[in-house]
């Protein structure tokens, strides 16, 4: 998490050294030592929290975020106050693309799913700015969320953009696109839901393919098995044009949950 969560008490006298500067905003490690010391498939970023970043995790956390703490299973209805349909996003950066598309789409629920604290308070800012009641924010890992926080098929969709490659090949085990999470993805996802994946690396983009394509829970949405266009409901992002600009090549991937054949259930691990 963010060290400026933690700032010394030479920067913020009114504060003790190692006070939380959000008490009630999101927690550094909100699933403790609760839950095994798995690979991980994110990295935590430092960067600093703007001060409208910060108002917006003072006044609008307790309201539309919560941490990931594997404590409860979450009532989707209860959290958005109405049951329309849950698209979880895993990895939403400044939230820019994730305000666009609950402002085109007000009658879907957007569960936002990321651990950047500065990107916590872009979206909270965003989502308060332009008035989007469907979107709420979540601290911490997706694979605890997934596990023991949501119940069998309550998400209709999942979106995976821009996930970290790990270039490296001694790191490619730290890829979220693996056989395992989509096991756990499927047991929340119900028959239809399509799962949406983005990536600008081509040899991870390959990789999604693979995997995807070998599971039994998903199929392609694309008829020649391939790389889908990209829908118009996902905005170009600034990231992605930038890296549209340098000759990367963007690829989607849309797979839709096969129906049930087996009373599946999550695996042990992901």
């Amino acid at each position: 998490m963010s060290d400026s969560l933690n700032s010394s008490a030479s920067r913020h006298p009114g504060r003790p050294k190692g006070a939380p500067r959000f008490p009630e905003g999101p927690q550094a490690d909100p699933a403790g030592s609760h839950f095994e010391r798995r690979i991980r498939s994110f990295q935590p970023r430092r960067s600093r929290v703007t001060a409208g970043q910060a108002d917006a995790l003072k006044r609008l956390w307790p309201k539309w975020g919560f941490d990931i703490d594997g404590g409860r299973v979450i009532d989707l209805g209860e959290l958005f106050g109405n049951d329309n349909p849950v698209v979880l996003e895993i990895g939403f950066g400044m939230g820019e693309a994730t305000a666009q598309m609950a402002a085109a789409d007000p009658g879907t629920n957007i569960l936002a799913v990321d651990v950047h604290t500065p990107g916590q308070g872009n979206l909270l800012n965003l989502a308060d700015r332009g008035g989007l009641t469907n979107i709420r924010v979540g601290n911490g890992d997706a694979i605890i969320l997934l596990r023991e926080m949501l119940a069998p098929d309550a998400l209709d969709g999942l979106r995976v953009f821009f996930p970290d490659p790990w270039p490296k090949k001694r790191h490619h085990k730290r890829r979220l696109i693996q056989p395992e999470f989509l096991s756990l993805a499927a047991t929340r996802l119900r028959p239809g839901a399509i799962l949406h994946c983005a990536t600008d690396w081509e040899p991870y983009a390959e990789q999604m393919l693979e995997v995807l394509t070998a599971h039994p829970d998903f199929v392609n949405t694309q008829a020649d098995g391939g790389f889908a266009p990209r829908p118009e409901f996902r905005p170009l992002t600034r990231f992605e044009g930038q890296g549209l600009d340098k000759g990367h090549v963007v690829h989607d991937l849309l797979f839709r949950r096969v129906p049930h054949t087996t009373s599946a259930q999550p695996p042990a691990e992901a």
